[in-house]
């Protein structure tokens, strides 16, 4: 009966917990719940076993008892304190025995803990150990002061404890420690004469502890006792240097205070102890009185008055004194002008004040302390006697001061001066009573200080700030001493007390002993398995006492609780049981703890499938999977086996262990055929013997269990990855679709209409089918015939059920046969696609007849489906047309389709439409419709009425015209006539984007129940819910939910007919149910159930809940809209701002928030599922939305680039690319994350691609807020590469785009004008980015080395290296150091061997390598062009690592490949620019410096061989004539260079360029470059001089400095300025009047820039050269100057050019200057 109870209350109690949890707030328990319940949950929270196994269930109970009962709570609270404490005790003992090095600190800790549950268990080891380890810290060598002081508040507390007997025990302890045998007297005794045997550190600490307790101690001192005469030992004096045991100041107080004992031999000696004192003190002979021996030996009783006084002071709250009387008094007081009588009575009046102690600031303030000691002192003095008369009120005020300020008491009592004065006041005036009763009460309370202190005893007294602080002394001070004064006593409690846990009316309570006792043995065994596991508990527990001992009803009860304790019991129990009964009563005990597992809500690691793991449970369950059935009690025995394997398995479901599925899977198949699969078909004789209604009933139920086991291992088997598993696995699905098949005998079954058989078949069916290859595992009968034959049966039962009776208006056949007979078919297709690609299966689907009332044999074909999709249930709605998407993926689905709804009002087209316009109808339903009207667009649709044509597309008829229309014009005009695209807005306005939560216990696992058929259904459509991949392809695979996909994503071109595959349906089922329960107004066939129900009329009517998953098929019919009428869609999207709404309806926000949710999952499961459905469905719906938005961009950018649309859809598409996936999301959320951001990267891609120069500064504004998180995430995305490949070349292509842009942008923008950050100053200079480009960097160069030439992968990785690497710093400062520059450089080289090792190799195959080594090089040299840009430290690497050797050897392949050899001029471009080292390195014949003469002479360096590159194309228009020029002008630059082209005479190529006749004509490109090259030698005197060598060459360029052409006449022009400063060449300009002209006439130029060059010319020309005078001095020219000078004086410039227009004008004033001089 215990075992039954005990079990019992586990069950219910956890029931009722849950339920509170469930029901009612903790906050709100106190108003609702009785007291029979709160008395309850208090017997509960003390069941130790029970809160030891469900914790959490235990957290709940104690929440709800803290608010409830605060008395029981606070019992709790004791309790399960002590239970810790407890637990420290038995932690203690195990730590302290351990051998080895122990952590000592961790032992202090834990005796410390463990003190307070002593008095319970005493068990007296603890202490002993205790006490032995505080005396081993203390002899220690390494000292640790801390770790001492702790110990030592242990032994404290151990030895001032509450409970005498504990008490005893520690001194009796401690005196073993100290090796004396006496009582605690001698423990003190032992200690004080210590001195010699202990070390002088542990001496002095000793001393010091002593001094706040030496009053107490003082109060034993006695002459008649060894302890007493040791005490009084304590205040001598030893010897005449002043040394003693005690500081000569605490001596002194010791002395005094010995003063106040009550033994006459005590003051007498105490007298004696004060001599030494008074006669060494400082001015001893100078004071009063003379000290002799009669004198000091008649005063022992000096300070024992008759009676004692009681002082008190008044501390009201208001005060009658004003501070200035006060102030005025203690004048007169402190005066000496003043006669002492006066100055005696404002002391006494001062004395009468000081009553109120409010006053005593005052005072203390004006210094009165030091002026009473300094009085006092004067009357001590030999001299003294005249103050004597003011002695008596100033001890008063002092006394007043001292008693009420403990600050002040503390400060005076340690100054020895002042106790010596005091008691020499006392021996002047030992005859004047009033004065001696002052003096004695000032030292009393001087002397007493320390023990009146609290603070003394205890550590967190509280401050008392209101009132006067308490005077009390311990009682054993009063008792000891005889004191003047009375004063309240205290008893010392010392403050390391141990406070006991428990009252003892509270342990008497059962509950609370029983959970101590169950604590104890719990910790001291450590853990129930230990305790369980004892053989002989009785020994074991001798040494407890007998209130901790377990009873066997206690051990029991344990044994109960502790689920592996009694999973293991019942298992053996099954496996040794001899009966029947005894495998029920096992098998029920297993249930409770399955059930008792659901009811805590135990996590997956503690639940019992776990934890059956590790036991041998296939032993118990082995014979009932091998034995069938042989009686009616047999199949009660295994129903009640299965109904519990059923349960394990199903709370195991997601994490069953593959070797016990393949166990379960091996036992079903090896025993063929007499296995459980078996009982599934029964032979005839069988079912006629069922008569019996009991027999009926158990094997009713047993094909019930075995279908749920069957659904079960079908799920299970999808986790399976081995082969072995993934064999035994396709077996038993294709074995189990057999025996189903074999169920399924509809025709010749003599228990025809027996539903709950046939809806359990098919039920089974459904489960089957829904994974993928579950036809292929037979080695009998072949997969299509499998097909065929469950195609056979189940348009049978259609037929017979369904299309026979009028659909289901008419048909008594049930819900759930429906249901799963349909969503059979849908599965079957998708199989039949699968495994009949060579075949017509289409044809097989269409029913040979309609059974009209005629009995006329018609092809009925597909038309059976139309009933089905407007059902009264939506789930059988939703599946007929998912049928109908399925048969429309193929061509001659969707024409055999069309056709049989020819008869149809509207046909296939209408009718479809009509279904996803319906607002009334479930999203779920409308969804499969866009997706058959998707897959109906894939087929290319005339343009015209073609009427031989096989698909013609829609057809609409006029009624009023009699016209018909076909293909294109036709769904023209079905879109009008329906307002498809204003009512696809309006879905869009009422899209819910909300979390489906509208049933509150739609979990999972809660929808399976022992109640019928349905919910086994839902439960499967559940389960069996889609992957997260999207399949785009051209045909809609919407219904694959219910189907286990394997296949990857595979991408499509953007301009493809495709339809996404939306992942789950379940949540809307959820909604529909709610929503949308009638019957589709869209539908030609009126059912009668329209009339029978109101409710189903009403909710017709009602709008339905648009979801996103409907949207996202909309999106995907939208697109496929958009390729078939492109225009038209075009203009019908931009109308009805369809485009913006789509793009605007889903926040990243709200998907942020849920994400988040499901990173932190802190609430229940089924909650969580519903997130993550929420999340997948707007994910999916995002990236259908993208997809349509980059088809709309390759259409017609303008639909997308409007400023409404375009920055909204870039901040949502940057959050979205900017969340984690790596942090706390799942597995299918990632993949669906990912796919989603392969849609936005080429969205964004694409968007750059087709209109960058408008989007780029929106793009970039949204990127700056998450950049670093994006960078990051294509960082991830890189490491992705093998995994997900359309991931990493998305993100890589994306940022390839986005940088091209970024370095368009720089190129167009050189002054950096832009206003937002641009992508350059996010990658190099934003400080969170900067590590992030970076890592990026790195990775890209890494994939990049690994990966072969001919990959794709490494193509687009070096595509964004190239970019990144051309606007930021950073990159290129990583790529500096993982040496990409010499590991390019190395390749280079290595290209090189292998080209000229080809080259001897001819053939076509030699040729090909070759081309592919070119691809190389040309790779390698533009990464290091790009490496190189603008960075000098790459340039010097590259110099270091010998690039210009390297590419001199490359040259003759350079030179028969030009694109090539524009790629390696490009490289030397950006290498020499501003790099003069880099320059001169191309001067080098040898790879290294030489000799000038021996470079000039060699002729072999690389600038030789650009020079002769460049002569041979100096008259070419090519790209390699620009680009060597543009080198050649960085080149002119160096003088190295300009060396070598001056002597090549390459420049004489300039005369023989062919001028254009006439100055209006271009000169051309050609002129333009050679004017660039001679512009730039033009800079350096040298340079000058040198062209102006070149015969003809002042003609020439005076020539053309003529043209009009502004670019060709500026360059000229400028050569001609550079020259005039040339000394050498004035001479030669002076002389050709044409250049003189040239020049003057620049001054009447309309251009400023040519009328500037022209007088700086001419300035230059007259500078230090006379003889320019001359010349310049030419009426005309000097007109033109003066007519210059004058008009830039009136000229005001533009504010822009204000520092060019005061050069002009400095220029001219100097030019007329100089000529006038």
């Amino acid at each position: 009966m215990l075992v039954h109870h005990r079990m019992a209350f586990i069950s219910i109690s956890l029931f009722t917990v849950r339920l509170l949890q469930i029901l009612l707030p903790v906050e709100k328990a106190s108003k609702v719940l009785q007291k029979s319940l709160l008395h309850a949950l208090f017997i509960l929270s003390l069941d130790a076993s029970f809160s030891l196994e469900y914790p959490s269930i235990h957290e709940s109970i104690i929440a709800y008892l803290e608010q409830m009962n605060t008395e029981n709570y606070s019992i709790y609270k004791q309790a399960s304190e002590a239970a810790y404490s407890i637990e420290c005790t038995c932690n203690f003992m195990v730590e302290v025995h351990k051998k080895g090095d122990r952590n000592v600190s961790e032992l202090v800790e834990l005796a410390d803990r463990a003190l307070s549950s002593l008095p319970y268990h005493q068990h007296f080891p603890l202490l002993q150990e205790c006490i032995h380890i505080c005396s081993n810290i203390w002899k220690s060598a390494k000292v640790n002061s801390l770790l001492q002081s702790e110990s030592q508040k242990v032994l404290l507390r151990l030895l001032s404890h509450p409970l005498l007997n504990i008490k005893a025990e520690a001194y009796r302890c401690c005196l073993e420690v100290v090796k004396v045998n006496s009582t605690a007297k001698a423990i003190l005794m032992h200690l004080l004469q210590g001195q010699l045997v202990m070390a002088v550190l542990t001496w002095n600490k000793f001393v010091e502890a002593l001094y706040p307790i030496l009053p107490v101690l003082q109060g034993y001192a006695d002459t008649k006792d060894t302890l007493g005469n040791r005490i009084l030992a304590l205040s001598e004096t030893t010897s005449d240097k002043g040394e003693g045991i005690l500081p000569r100041t605490t001596r002194l107080r010791a002395a005094l205070r010995l003063l106040f004992s009550k033994q006459q031999l005590v003051r007498s000696i105490a007298l004696k102890h004060l001599t030494f004192h008074l006669l060494n003190e400082e001015g001893a002979n100078l004071k009063r009185p003379h000290l002799h021996g009669s004198m000091l030996s008649s005063i022992s009783n000096l300070f024992i008055l008759e009676r004692a006084i009681e002082l008190k002071l008044d501390d009201k709250t208001e005060s009658i004194f004003k501070a200035e009387t006060v102030e005025k008094l203690y004048g007169i007081l402190t005066s000496d002008a003043v006669d002492l009588v006066l100055r005696k009575s404002a002391a006494e009046q001062l004395t009468i004040i000081l009553e109120d102690t409010k006053m005593h600031g005052i005072v203390k303030n004006l210094g009165m302390v030091e002026k009473i000691l300094s009085y006092l002192n004067e009357c001590i003095h030999v001299d003294g006697k005249l103050m004597e008369s003011i002695v008596l009120p100033c001890l008063t005020l002092l006394r007043k001061l001292v008693y009420a300020d403990p600050v002040v008491r503390l400060s005076l009592a340690q100054q020895s001066s002042l106790l010596l004065l005091l008691f020499r006041v006392s021996l002047i005036f030992q005859n004047d009573r009033a004065v001696l009763t002052e003096t004695t009460i000032l030292l009393c309370l001087l002397l007493f200080d320390e023990v009146a202190r609290t603070e003394t005893w205890a550590d967190d007294v509280p401050s008392n700030d209101t009132g006067l602080p308490t005077f009390s002394l311990p009682v054993a001070v009063v008792r000891r001493y005889h004191l003047p004064v009375r004063i309240s006593a205290h008893h010392v409690v010392s403050p390391n007390t141990v406070v006991v846990p428990f009252s003892s009316e509270c342990l008497a309570m059962k509950p609370v002993s029983d959970m101590l006792k169950m604590a104890w043995n719990l910790s001291w065994y450590h853990g129930i398995g230990n305790l369980l596991q004892l053989i002989n508990y009785e020994k074991e527990a001798e040494i407890f006492l007998d209130s901790l001992k377990l009873s066997s009803e206690d051990i029991l009860v344990l044994k109960i609780t502790h689920t592996n304790y009694g999973l293991q019991y019942c298992l053996n129990s099954v496996i040794q049981a001899v009966s029947h009964r005894d495998v029920r009563t096992a098998l029920t005990r297993l249930s409770f703890y399955i059930l008792n597992d659901r009811l805590a809500l135990k996590s997956s690691s503690g639940s019992c499938g776990t934890t059956l793991k590790n036991f041998v449970w296939q032993k118990a369950i082995n014979r009932f999977l091998q034995v069938l059935p042989a009686s009616v009690e047999d199949e009660k025995l295994l129903v009640d086996v299965l109904r519990l394997l059923n349960k394990l398995l199903k709370e195991q479901r997601s994490s069953l262990d593959s070797d016990h599925l393949k166990w379960i899977l091996k036992s079903l198949l090896k025993s063929k055929p007499k296995s459980l699969l078996g009982l599934l078909v029964r032979p005839e004789s069988q079912v006629r013997d069922e008569i019996d209604e009991i027999q009926t009933a158990v094997r009713q139920q047993l094909d019930k269990e075995l279908i749920r086991l069957f659904n079960t291992l079908l799920f299970c088997s999808m986790s399976v990855t081995d082969r072995e598993g993934l064999e035994l696995a396709g077996s038993f699905r294709t074995e189990l679709a057999l025996k189903l098949l074999q169920c399924l005998r509809l025709t010749d079954a003599p228990h025809f209409y027996g539903l709950p058989s046939l809806e359990r078949t098919l039920q089974g069916m459904v489960h089957v089918t829904a994974l993928p290859d579950w036809s292929t595992y037979s080695a009998a009968v072949e997969p299509v015939t499998i097909c065929k034959k469950y195609l056979t049966g189940l348009l049978e039962v259609i037929s017979s059920f369904y299309v026979e009776w009028g659909g289901n208006a008419m048909s008594f056949m049930g819900k759930g046969v429906t249901k799963s007979t349909v969503l059979c078919l849908l599965h079957l297709s998708h199989e039949m696609m699968a495994q009949a690609k060579d075949t017509d299966w289409i044809s097989l689907w269409s029913l040979p007849y309609d059974n009209s009332e005629e009995q006329v044999l018609s092809q009925l074909g597909l038309a059976w489906l139309v009933p089905l999709w407007v059902d009264r249930d939506p789930e059988v709605r939703f599946t007929a047309l998912g049928i109908g998407s399925a048969l429309t993926s193929l061509e001659i689905g969707c024409i055999a389709l069309a056709e049989s709804c020819q008869n149809i009002s509207g046909g296939l087209w209408g009718t479809v439409i009509n279904i996803l316009l319906d607002q009334s109808e479930c999203s779920m339903v409308r969804r499969e419709a866009a997706f058959i009207l998707q897959n109906l667009l894939v087929i290319p649709i005339p343009t015209e009425d073609v009427k031989d044509c096989i698909w013609q597309g829609p057809c609409v008829h006029d009624e009023e015209s009699g016209l018909s229309q076909t293909g294109k014009p036709a769904l023209k005009a079905l879109l009008y006539h329906c307002q498809f695209y204003e009512r696809v807005n309006q879905m869009v306005k009422h899209c819910y984007l909300g979390c489906y939560m509208f049933d509150l216990n739609s979990s999972k696992d809660n929808l399976i129940i022992e109640k019928g058929g349905i919910t086994d259904f839902d439960d499967s459509l559940n389960f069996w819910n889609a992957p997260s991949s999207q399949s785009q392809s051209s045909h809609s695979q919407s219904t694959s939910e219910t189907m286990v996909l394997s296949a990857s994503p595979s991408l499509g071109s953007v301009t493809e007919l495709r339809a996404t595959v939306p992942t789950s349906f379940i949540p809307e089922t959820v909604v529909d149910r709610l929503t949308a329960q009638g019957q589709s107004d869209t539908t030609t066939t009126e059912s009668p159930s329209q009339h029978d129900s109101p409710m189903s009329a009403a909710l017709s009517k009602q709008r339905a809940v648009v979801t996103p998953a409907l949207l996202s098929a909309v999106c995907s019919l939208l697109h496929n809209l958009l390729v078939v009428i492109p225009k038209d869609t075009g203009i019908a999207l931009q109308q009805a701002h369809l485009l913006t709404a789509l793009s605007s309806l889903v926040s990243a926000n709200l998907l942020e928030r849920c994400i988040l949710e499901l990173k932190t999952p802190f609430g229940h499961p089924c909650h969580i599922e519903h997130v993550k459905a929420q999340v997948l469905l707007l994910l999916q719906y995002l990236s259908s939305m993208s997809q349509l938005l980059k088809s709309c961009l390759l259409v017609d950018s303008q639909l997308v680039i409007q400023d409404d649309l375009l920055k909204p859809l870039l901040g949502n598409s940057f959050t979205i690319l900017a969340i984690r996936s790596k942090d706390g999301l799942d597995t299918e959320i990632t993949s669906v994350l990912h796919e989603t951001w392969v849609d936005f990267f080429n969205l964004l891609a694409t968007l750059l691609w087709k209109s960058g120069q408008i989007s780029f500064p929106s793009v970039t504004e949204a990127l700056a807020n998450h950049c670093t998180a994006i960078i990051d995430n294509i960082c991830d995305c890189i490491h992705l590469s093998t995994k997900f490949p359309a991931l990493y070349m998305a993100s890589l292509q994306f940022l390839s785009v986005l940088l091209n842009e970024e370095g368009r942008r720089q190129l167009q923008d050189k002054q950096n004008i832009c206003q937002n950050p641009t992508i350059s100053f996010l990658l190099d200079h934003v400080e969170g980015c900067q590590a992030s480009v970076t890592q990026l960097t790195a990775l890209i160069i890494q994939v990049c080395e690994r990966k072969s030439s001919k990959d794709v992968l490494k193509e687009v990785a070096t595509n964004a290296l190239l970019s990144l690497l051309a606007v930021s710093k950073n990159a290129q400062k990583c790529a500096l150091e993982v040496d990409l520059i010499d590991s390019q450089i190395e390749n280079m080289k290595h290209i090189h061997a292998q080209l000229n090792l080809d080259s001897l190799k001819p053939g076509k195959a030699q040729k090909k390598k070759e081309d592919n080594h070119i691809k190389q090089l040309r790779c390698s040299m533009q990464l290091l062009r790009n490496c190189l840009f603008q960075n000098e430290e790459c340039k010097m690497a590259a110099l270091k690592a010998h690039l210009v050797p390297v590419l001199h050897s490359l040259w003759p392949w350079l030179l028969i490949d030009d694109s090539s050899m524009q790629i390696a001029l490009h490289l030397l471009c950006v290498y020499t620019t501003n790099y003069p080292a880099g320059c001169a390195s191309l001067c080098w014949t040898s790879g290294q410096p030489s000799l000038p003469t021996a470079r000039s002479a060699a002729g072999s360096s690389l600038m030789h061989n650009i020079l002769k590159l460049a002569s041979q194309v100096s008259n070419d228009n090519s790209p390699v004539q620009q680009v060597v020029f543009c080198l050649l002008s960085n080149l002119a630059l160096s003088h190295d260079c300009k060396g070598i082209i001056q002597k090549s005479n390459f420049l004489q190529n300039f005369l023989s360029l062919s001028l254009p006749k006439g100055s209006h004509k271009n000169p051309g490109n050609v002129s333009t470059l050679w004017l660039k090259l001679l512009l730039n030698i033009s800079f350096g005197e040298d340079g000058q001089q040198m062209i102006m060598k070149i015969n003809g060459f002042l003609d020439q360029i005076v020539e053309m400095c003529k043209y009009k052409h502004k670019s060709s006449q500026h360059l000229a022009l400028l050569i001609l300025h550079n020259i005039c400063f040339s000394t050498t060449n004035k001479p030669k300009i002076l002389a050709n009047d044409k250049a003189i002209a040239v020049l003057s006439a620049c001054l009447e130029s309309d251009s400023h820039a040519v009328q500037r060059i022209g007088a700086a010319s001419l300035w230059a020309l007259l500078h230090n050269y006379q003889k320019a005078k001359v010349t310049l001095k030419n009426p005309l020219i000097r007109r033109r100057i003066d007519e210059a000078y004058s008009l830039v004086k009136k000229t005001a410039p533009q504010p822009e050019e204000n520092e060019l227009h005061a050069y002009y004008l400095k220029c001219l004033e100097n030019i007329v200057q100089l000529l006038d001089c």
